[in-house]
């Protein structure tokens, strides 16, 4: 008689415990996606491009994979490489890191990429720094012949000699979109959220022009700053003016500018910036969830500055 009450609690012990252990596999769970996307209402980067068929196309990511991104795409500015090598790069990056310049990996692979200093990658201090571990990524990326006309997979299996190289492929839709909207394509877009005030950050117009010269190269900016130049050393604003892309692009002069002015949107939570103008639309961070919004007009020339510079305010 007592055989079957003894089995039936047997069961019902189990049962609680399973149940027990799938809520803290389903919290682990949500504490992880917690952990990479910053959490619910925390600030976001939206991407925002046409698809095949005419209808839009949305992508989401934190503004520290947006920032690692725009490194990226800025990097191979700088080197005059096609929209093509910024696309594999950062499908690259997503795959290997999600867009995040971590300190761990595989053996001992680190940053975005995921480069091994034991692979004559460069040190562990150089690879996790996002300006080389791109440069690499293009100078090994270069080597490859007809890299542009290669299916993504090949191209960067080329360069990272992976274990999984199909991996890639499920990426290059999303890294697509992104590099449009970072190299200033029509039809795509990145606007990016703050929800904290930007005073907490390090930056200021100092580190933005150092920023700006260290990924884009020093042709970004004039020669002369202060009294004859367009800003003054220590000034809060930065004015880069546009210019045609470099050779192997084959950008126009407004794909230059979106491509500077949404560089420092990607950008503005670690460089404090408050503010980013071009081609009669500001994007604020105090109303960054409105995105990019229309200029009074003659606003610029009232200013005495010209309507094809991008403009950017930081901090105090």
């Amino acid at each position: 008689m007592s055989a079957q009450p003894t089995a039936l609690a047997r069961r019902k012990r189990l049962w609680r415990i399973s149940a027990a252990f799938a809520v803290l596999i389903g919290l682990a769970v949500y504490l992880v996606v917690q952990y990479v996307t910053g959490g619910p209402g925390a600030p976001r980067c939206t991407v925002q491009a046409e698809g095949a068929e005419g209808n839009t196309e949305a992508y989401e990511m934190t503004p520290e994979q947006a920032a690692n991104a725009a490194t990226i795409s800025a990097v191979a500015s700088s080197r005059g490489l096609p929209e093509r090598a910024v696309t594999i790069a950062i499908a690259t990056a997503m795959q290997e890191s999600g867009l995040r310049n971590i300190d761990f990996g595989d053996r001992d692979s680190v940053g975005l990429f995921q480069q091994r200093p034991s692979q004559d990658w460069g040190t562990v201090k150089q690879i996790m720094d996002p300006v080389y571990s791109a440069g690499e990524f293009y100078r090994h990326l270069a080597k490859v012949p007809g890299y542009s006309r290669l299916p993504l997979t090949v191209a960067a299996q080329k360069v990272q000699r992976s274990g999984y190289p199909q991996a890639y492929a499920k990426h290059e839709a999303n890294a697509a979109r992104l590099t449009g909207a970072l190299t200033g394509r029509d039809g795509a877009a990145l606007t990016c959220t703050q929800s904290r005030p930007v005073d907490d950050q390090t930056g200021g117009g100092a580190t933005v022009r150092e920023k700006l010269v260290r990924e884009f190269g020093p042709e970004v900016l004039p020669r002369t700053t202060g009294a004859g130049g367009r800003d003054a050393a220590g000034a809060r604003s930065v004015t880069v003016p546009v210019r045609p892309a470099g050779p192997g692009t084959a950008g126009t002069t407004a794909q230059r500018g979106w491509e500077l002015a949404t560089w420092a949107m990607a950008h503005s939570a670690d460089l404090r910036i408050e503010q980013i103008s071009y081609a009669g639309r500001t994007w604020t961070a105090a109303d960054s969830g409105k995105g990019w919004q229309k200029k009074p007009t003659g606003s610029d020339a009232a200013a005495g500055r010209s309507a094809g510079d991008v403009r950017i305010i930081t901090a105090q």
